[in-house]
């Protein structure tokens, strides 16, 4: 369990498939019974990691789709408690792969850092992405998540000078998330043309597996990426398809959401390049 278990499961995908797969959902969208049967399903699918994203009342690096879905869960009543408790469920019926709780730091200080990464762990989860946590403060959860050796993943950005990104990566655990974008979260028609650069500037820094985000969406986002990424997070565009669909079909849309992803896939397995 934890950073440990996050980084095999990457690096297995990049030898087995050529890149490895990490979905969000938020928790209790679209609605709360569904969340005990996305995880699952999502695994089953073929996702690599999962990223349960814990509701806020100001999202601020999320696009309208998760901004709404974050609303909606929270009218729901969803809590990091609620959250914690869901991952025990599905932990105690047979789910193996690696759980991050994806959020923003208010509701981890709140709960209160040292109690929530022991809960957390007690639960089942492997780590945290932290959206709103700069790595010059991220210190007391760095050394909370250690003491339990989860993991704490941070996000580098196009913007990010080489500096920041080296100070990033001397606190990672888990992977390292590069954001595709300057903005928020959402799909996206296409890939910005800066993140072959962005991913080779991170590799300097770190030996642990390097994801990207934000905009990722279609097949043919993900047939880019092998050869340059480790792996990709798909959220905003899973988030959409599953807000439309019927009750008690949330599990089958995802499958065949990932399903669909999974065909951009298409070149023989790339060993992973050099650091």
């Amino acid at each position: 369990m934890g950073a440990q278990r996050i980084t095999d499961a990457l690096l297995s995908a990049v030898h087995r498939r050529g890149l490895g797969l990490i979905a969000y959902v938020m928790a209790g969208h679209p609605r709360p019974e569904a969340t005990h049967v996305l995880l699952p399903a999502l695994a089953e699918a073929g996702v690599d990691v999962l990223e349960v994203g814990v509701p806020f009342s100001d999202p601020v690096a999320e696009g309208p789709v998760i901004q709404q879905a974050s609303f909606s869960a929270l009218e729901k009543g969803i809590t990091l408690l609620w959250c914690l408790e869901t991952i025990r469920q599905v932990r105690r019926g047979g789910l193996e792969t690696p759980i991050l709780l994806m959020g923003y730091y208010n509701p981890l200080l709140a709960y209160g850092l040292e109690r929530c990464v022991r809960d957390s762990a007690q639960a089942g989860v492997d780590g945290f992405i932290v959206a709103d946590l700069p790595p010059e403060e991220a210190g007391p959860l760095r050394e909370a998540c250690q003491a339990s050796r989860l993991a704490l993943v941070p996000l580098v950005a196009p913007t990010s000078t080489d500096e920041r990104i080296a100070l990033a990566c001397r606190g990672a655990s888990g992977f390292v998330y590069c954001v595709s974008v300057t903005g928020t979260t959402g799909a996206r028609d296409t890939l910005a043309p800066e993140i072959p650069s962005l991913v080779a500037r991170v590799r300097r820094h770190t030996h642990l597996p390097v994801a990207v985000g934000f905009g990722v969406s279609r097949p043919e986002h993900l047939g880019a990426l092998q050869g340059v990424a480790d792996a990709v997070v798909v959220g905003s565009a899973l988030v959409q398809a599953l807000a439309t669909a019927p009750p008690g079909r949330e599990g089958p849309v995802a499958q065949e959401f990932i399903a669909r992803l999974l065909t951009g896939i298409t070149a023989p397995p790339l060993p992973r390049r050099p650091s």
